[in-house]
């Protein structure tokens, strides 16, 4: 009998596709199982999916893709162009593209749209304006099988039927996933023939389970104790980054962080350096502007290290020479280490006479609400993605729009350039763009800008050569073949 490749991860859920999610957990299977048009390249960019070609019109509103001929779906039916369209109106539906506080997150995009199918293996998409970045959003476009609709919509999640490479065989609800390959996938096969997702929250139980053998792949290890991977030639650890920028929200619609010096003060005085090393042990990378190296126009940071002098100075112009108390909102988990970071963070500030009044929050989807609402107080503790410069901007900078995580900033030289990038389909130029845009908000900060995780994946094997996506997301199509007894899981 063919083993079947164990996965660990530490949560483990089948949604709804058509709602809108960053998890990288829910991702990594539902790219196992679903495609969208395009998928994400293994080093950046994006590459076929369903569709083989697109093409852009010269003011970016029109789209065409040309899909794949002879695409099935899991259940034998064939994927056309018709089914393409009924995924992408049903994700475009002002009611999905839910995310943790943020409903119709796709219907922003889409749902203006007229999305149409002129032809068995033509898809037009007409946007009301341009978006040049539309595969930001279609990259997760997941086409589903009409037939799986009726159970989507009873809110039924268990039953998925797609295209990808694997289709799922058995759910054992909250605790594992399985999947076995589908030989109708139109990419290269995979190699592993059976694949079973499994849920272990326990960091050290994954490393655990992944050193007695009865796991092939952990992901999300304690940075620390899987350096010990590292001393046995039968396993592999790799590091990746995480394009997740942790993050405190600036209340900038009134306050004292209205003030352009006071967030210029606070992003000087944080040693991010030390909170690495001291809050997550290690296991992230400075960040220095809104979002991460990975991203479209993204740059390297730029860290020096903190200038106290100059934060103390601007503290003082400010106002505030006798001291300064910001009101701090602080979920206790999302980001997981959001009360050690605070702390840390207060005592930085200290030092250049800023104290943190902090308010805890327990419900942390509650909190999400609270800061869609802009129930916020003077900054509040935020995880930012995804992987979309353009998104970013759009749902979060943007002040014309006032998206749910958008509170009171305004730059207008920045929304200048979203327009221009939103109207500009040439990769290289768009790019040059939000490089602009990224030096804009490193001058006027939106947000205390902090790290970006740094993640720990470990294989069974020597795989030297083995990487995570660009993306964060572990493609199960890249795995490498294990060699490996039958384990039960």
């Amino acid at each position: 009998m063919t083993p079947t490749v164990t996965i660990l991860q530490p949560r483990l859920r089948l949604d709804d596709p058509h709602d809108c999610t960053d998890a990288n957990d829910v991702l990594a299977v539902f790219d196992a199982i679903f495609d969208g048009l395009v998928r994400h390249g293994h080093d950046g960019g994006f590459v076929a999916g369903l569709a083989d070609k697109w093409q852009v019109s010269a003011d970016a509103r029109h789209w065409t893709f040309t899909l794949r001929d002879g695409l099935t779906f899991h259940d034998g039916s064939p994927c056309d162009s018709e089914a393409v369209c009924l995924s992408l109106r049903r994700m475009a539906r002002p009611d999905k593209g839910y995310t943790l506080g943020a409903p119709g997150v796709w219907h922003q995009y889409l749902g203006n749209a007229a999305i149409e199918a002129p032809d068995r293996l033509t898809v037009e998409i007409h946007l009301s304006k341009p978006i040049a970045d539309l595969l930001d959003v279609l990259v997760y476009g997941y086409v589903v099988a009409p037939s799986a609709f009726g159970h989507y919509e009873s809110d039924d999640t268990t039953l998925p039927v797609g295209t990808g490479p694997y289709r799922v065989t058995e759910v054992v609800e909250g605790q594992e996933i399985r999947l076995q390959r589908f030989d109708g996938w139109y990419g290269v096969a995979p190699a592993n023939d059976s694949i079973c997702f499994k849920l272990e929250p326990d960091a050290s139980k994954r490393l655990a389970l992944l050193q007695a053998g009865e796991a092939q792949v952990a992901n999300s290890l304690d940075f620390r104790a899987s350096k010990a991977l590292e001393d046995h030639s039968g396993f592999t650890r790799t590091v990746s980054l995480v394009p997740v920028a942790i993050i405190y929200l600036f209340n900038a619609a009134r306050g004292p962080l209205a003030d352009l010096r006071i967030r210029q003060a606070l992003n000087l005085a944080v040693d991010r350096h030390t909170l690495i090393a001291n809050v997550v042990h290690g296991a992230a990378q400075p960040l220095t502007g809104f979002v991460s190296p990975a991203h479209f126009g993204g740059m390297p940071p730029a860290d020096a290290g903190p200038d106290l002098e100059a934060a103390r100075r601007l503290i003082v112009e400010a106002g505030y020479a006798d001291g300064l108390v910001i009101e701090v909102d602080c979920p206790t988990r999302l980001p997981d280490e959001a009360v050690a970071l605070t702390a840390a963070v207060g005592e930085q500030l200290s030092t250049i006479g800023v104290s943190l009044n902090v308010h805890f929050h327990e419900d942390r989807e509650a909190y999400a609400h609270g800061v869609r609402r802009k129930k916020v107080r003077d900054m509040c503790v935020f995880d930012s993605s995804p992987l979309s410069t353009f998104r970013v901007l759009a749902e979060k900078i943007d002040a014309r729009v006032e998206g749910s995580w958008w509170l009171g900033f305004h730059n207008g030289e920045v929304e200048g350039l979203l327009d221009e990038g939103r109207r500009t389909p040439d990769d290289a130029a768009r790019e040059g763009i939000y490089r602009q845009a990224y030096q804009e908000l490193q001058a006027d900060p939106a947000w205390l800008y902090l790290y970006n995780p740094l993640r720990v994946t470990g294989l069974s094997g020597s795989h030297p050569d083995w990487r995570m996506r660009s993306d964060g997301v572990l493609d199960v199509t890249a795995l490498p073949a294990f060699a490996h007894r039958e384990t039960q899981v």
